[in-house]
């Protein structure tokens, strides 16, 4: 009896697809998506090149859904845990979506375009998951929620040379967009909604256009980068940099089984404003103190810390790796790390234990890189 053969979904593709292997890069698979990890220069040159000029990034696989009507604010208000109420049209919005077990659905920015519209901008890999939930909650509510994932492209400029880059790309004012901004208008020719956001720990941008525009947009960013030290960035050095940031990536510091008190995101959590998902929980979190608290790690001896490493302290063990890297910009191994509440200070060592073996390593403040004032 013949076997049964066994079919891969294919994945999907963001409109830059063509761009990326035209540009050499190395594709993987990413949330469902094909995605670029590197290109020929290799992640740390990425890494490099945003800290000190600049980066692009593909983040087209991101999701978008389109939250608009009379109850829109009272209706995000219910399923996030930042309070919307008092963003202004053009104000952005970093928070978080639980279960009412306080565990997180996802992180997420939320975006005022107008008094009754939002976007939420949503994790690839959770897209479908965050929609289906946020869905669920609309019941009593005088809102439509659209999906509208695959209407937008999305890229990412960012680094210290950003503002001279896009500047004669754009009429609009970029000096008077402040940090967690968005404005409407055109880019490169092409109209736009564009956020002062990122994931890389610099200043920059994130250029939300048509799904079919996004390729000129791209290429025109690319050429007018590149006598700036533009490089193409991919999945690598995109995680090698929020991570220096020290800024959660679901999956890793943050899933179903962490609340976002436990990874430190206490100012996006407002208990005092009405009823919302998860607050009665994260509330006793509070009160109580969490029975998990997120650490940065860095290592004093020889090896990577990687996810699922342990955290040992006097051979017994504390915790668990959840994100490391070698930090391109500090030379050093570094990691994020869930331990029991008792050993987070700041300068303890710990050890953690890699390929079988302690390796010593001290606890240091987060975030491990700042940008230069």
């Amino acid at each position: 009896m013949a076997e049964t053969p066994v079919t891969t979904p294919a994945l999907k593709q963001t409109p830059l697809n063509n761009l990326h292997r035209q540009l050499g890069a190395r594709m993987v698979e990413f949330g469902g998506w094909d995605m670029p990890v590197q290109y020929s220069g290799g992640i740390l040159e990425e890494h490099r090149a945003v800290r000190e000029a600049a980066g692009l990034f593909d983040v087209s696989h991101m999701g978008e859904f389109e939250i608009r009507g009379p109850d829109a604010v009272a209706f995000l208000s219910h399923v996030i845990t930042n309070d919307p109420t008092p963003l202004q049209i053009g104000q952005a919005q970093y928070t978080v979506i639980c279960y009412p077990h306080g565990g997180a659905v996802d992180d997420l920015i939320i975006f005022k375009l107008g008094e009754d519209d939002f976007l939420a901008v949503v994790n690839a890999s959770n897209t479908e998951k965050d929609f289906e939930w946020m869905q669920g909650q609309t019941s009593g509510f005088n809102v439509s929620l659209t999906d509208r994932s695959l209407d937008y492209g999305l890229i990412a400029l960012q680094g210290p040379a950003a503002v001279e880059i896009l500047r004669p790309l754009t009429s609009l004012d970029l000096d008077a967009m402040p940090y967690y901004s968005v404005r409407r208008g055109p880019v490169t020719g092409v109209e736009a909604i564009l956020s002062r956001t990122g994931y890389t720990g610099e200043d920059g941008f994130e250029i939300m256009v048509a799904w079919d525009t996004t390729p000129q947009v791209w290429q025109a960013l690319l050429d007018a980068g590149a006598p700036h030290g533009l490089k193409p960035a991919g999945l690598g050095a995109r995680d090698t940099l929020r991570l220096e940031a020290a800024m959660p990536l679901y999956g890793h510091e943050l899933d179903a089984d962490t609340n976002p008190l436990e990874c430190g995101l206490n100012r996006f959590v407002v208990l005092d404003k009405p009823e919302f998902v998860g607050r009665d929980v994260l509330a006793a979190v509070k009160a109580n103190g969490p029975t998990k608290r997120l650490i940065g790690l860095e290592v004093v001896g020889r090896g990577i810390p990687r996810q699922g490493y342990a955290i040992m302290k006097d051979g017994q063990t504390i915790g668990t790796v959840t994100s490391g890297t070698q930090s391109p910009t500090l030379g050093k191994a570094i990691g994020l790390a869930y331990v029991q509440p008792d050993y987070t200070k700041v300068g303890a060592e710990v050890e953690v234990l890699i390929r079988g073996a302690g390796v010593l390593a001290r606890i240091v403040k987060r975030p491990f890189y700042k940008r230069p004032k």
